[in-house]
């Protein structure tokens, strides 16, 4: 007997994956709290590279959702893949525990584990990440699909109340300092204990509730294997399979070759940046060449594929939480909070906490906007947050500008350049969410989640980039002084280092050069985060002028 779980305002399936997904956040957005400061103070690595490692990484865990939607839409479904993906997950999370518990006897196994344990969570966020995302669309009549940027701000709610919850928990137990200052590096290994168990409950709340709640609107089980979908899955005259010709095949895997030794050579892009990159590129050209879309079909995927180019600067300029904002409230902030020195790792909590706080009320203004017929167009959204990313950084670039090198940031600044990349994160994420929902052809659903995700991936990789251009900051100034050596001297190339001081730099992980970006040398703070202004700026600029095309390729779709 069907039954049905329409409710006044949402389906109870939303507040299982809302639940579900909250769960996943917890245990990823907790680990990557403190995972930077866990390879430096622990394994032994630069910040530089640390920065390079994290953007990898974060850059792999949104490349893989590329290989997890085609599993599901092909073989195993949504639902087994958001089962495995979720115990994979909880793996690597304990191989985390593992490697933090043993660094200090051997400190190469330890790093071992710690790539054995990326790895896992990088392949189980892959399973997870686009087949949660594509079951929130599938919840809905069609005659609802307008209600979708809603359904996914309240799904995006419970993403970063899962990111509060993390960021809150795992600094608290596994970023420890003394009374001192001095930071107990042996506590790492809880927050990722936590992170585990956080991810084994979430993935227990969709396996027991899957089947009562996670239906279609008639009230039939959402995600199972692909074999069983049925027709009335699909809209009236959609096709149910991907034609991909032999040709288009083989074309993608030579695009995938062309594009990855362009970049790696003439880009100069590491490995792993270059895999992210030519894979969505090549992933893009073949699924526009599947002979069975139709024209309005293509035009919107298209739409899909400007949208995701953009989204990549944005998460370029918003994940530095992690590497060099982090690092920045590390070493050159100011963190008494109310009398309470808040640890380093925490300081990006109040990015959750604002969209715990914000995104109901988004999500009304978007429903009273649309009530009234006034409403911006998706892509209208996302270019406001591209614009207000661009305000935090300019706000907090002229804020770091007089600090020389021994002032500490008030941690207000920070604070306040979370509350603002939270709004921008709102106009943006959760919009870009439902407008593959909207936009993506059934039979590609989580294969588009996928490209979309890619530029995510994509952003990461930047992101890691630009974050290694950070400069020095008053930590390294203070500790090469102490060390008798003049680093702003070095810096200014008013001094030539003896070879004794570079060694001794090095042991230290201070640069004796100032980082470069496109040819120009970052000498501080300021012009640092004025590469964000700048690239962002211009992206939400050119998005708005190109709103007015974009919506005659949606062909009706807002």
């Amino acid at each position: 007997m069907e039954q049905t779980i329409k409710e006044k305002g949402h389906p109870k399936g939303l507040w299982v994956l809302f639940g579900t997904e909250m769960w996943e956040r917890f245990n990823f957005y907790g680990m990557r709290a403190i995972l930077t400061l866990f390879l430096v103070n622990s394994l032994m690595m630069k910040e530089k590279d640390a920065s390079i490692v994290y953007g990898g990484f974060l850059g792999l865990c949104y490349l893989t959702p590329m290989l997890g939607g085609f599993v599901a839409d092909r073989f195993f479904g949504n639902r087994n893949c958001i089962i495995l993906g979720g115990l994979m997950m909880a793996v690597g999370q304990f191989f985390l525990f593992f490697s933090a518990s043993i660094f200090g006897t051997n400190i190469g196994l330890a790093t071992t584990l710690t790539w054995i344990a990326l790895g896992i969570i990088i392949f189980g966020n892959g399973f997870f990440k686009p087949n949660i995302s594509s079951m929130v669309g599938s919840l809905y009549p069609k005659q609802e699909k307008s209600k979708l940027d809603s359904a996914f701000t309240i799904f995006y709610m419970g993403i970063n109340l899962g990111a509060f919850l993390g960021q809150l928990i795992c600094p608290i137990i596994g970023d420890v300092k003394d009374a001192g200052g001095i930071r107990d590096i042996h506590a790492f290994k809880w927050g990722f204990l936590a992170a585990g168990i956080a991810m084994l409950i979430g993935t227990a709340v969709f396996y027991f509730l899957k089947n009562k709640y996670v239906v279609t609107p008639e009230g039939r089980p959402l995600g199972g294997l692909p074999s069983k979908n049925e027709a009335a899955d699909f809209e009236e005259g959609e096709a149910q399979k991907a034609v991909f010709s032999t040709k288009a095949l083989i074309g993608a895997c030579i695009g995938f070759v062309v594009m990855g030794i362009l970049i790696h050579f003439v880009f100069g892009q590491n490995w792993i940046y270059t895999l992210i990159y030519s894979s969505g590129i090549s992933l893009a050209g073949l699924i526009i060449s599947d002979s069975s879309l139709t024209k309005v079909e293509r035009e919107r995927i298209y739409v899909i594929y400007i949208i995701a180019f953009f989204v990549i600067f944005f998460w370029a300029a918003f994940e530095q939480a992690g590497s060099s904002l982090t690092f920045i409230a590390d070493n050159q902030t100011d963190r008494n909070f109310f009398g309470w020195n808040m640890p380093p790792s925490m300081v990006q909590i109040f990015n959750g906490l604002f969209v715990v706080a914000f995104a109901v009320p988004f999500s009304m203004l978007w429903d009273k906007l649309r009530a009234k017929g006034r409403e911006p167009i998706s892509p209208m959204k996302q270019a406001f947050g591209l614009a207000l990313i661009a305000i935090s950084y300019f706000i907090i670039a002229h804020n770091v500008k007089d600090l020389g090198n021994n002032g500490l940031l008030a941690i207000k600044w920070l604070i306040l350049l979370y509350l603002i990349q939270t709004c921008a994160e709102l106009c943006l994420s959760p919009i870009g969410l439902s407008l593959v929902g909207k936009l993506a052809p059934k039979r590609f659903s989580s294969l588009l989640y996928g490209v979309f995700f890619l530029s995510n991936a994509s952003g990461y990789a930047l992101a890691g980039t630009l974050g290694s251009i950070m400069p020095a900051t008053g930590d390294k100034f203070n500790k090469a002084k102490e060390l008798g050596i003049d680093l702003q001297a070095v810096l200014d190339k008013t001094i030539t280092p003896t070879v004794e001081q570079l060694t001794i730099l090095a042991e230290n992980q201070i640069s004796p050069t100032n980082p470069s970006f496109a040819g120009f040398e970052i000498h501080n703070l300021f012009q640092f985060f004025m590469v964000f202004v700048i690239l962002t700026g211009l992206a939400a600029i050119i998005l708005f002028l190109l709103t007015p095309v974009l919506k005659k390729l949606m062909h009706g779709v807002k």
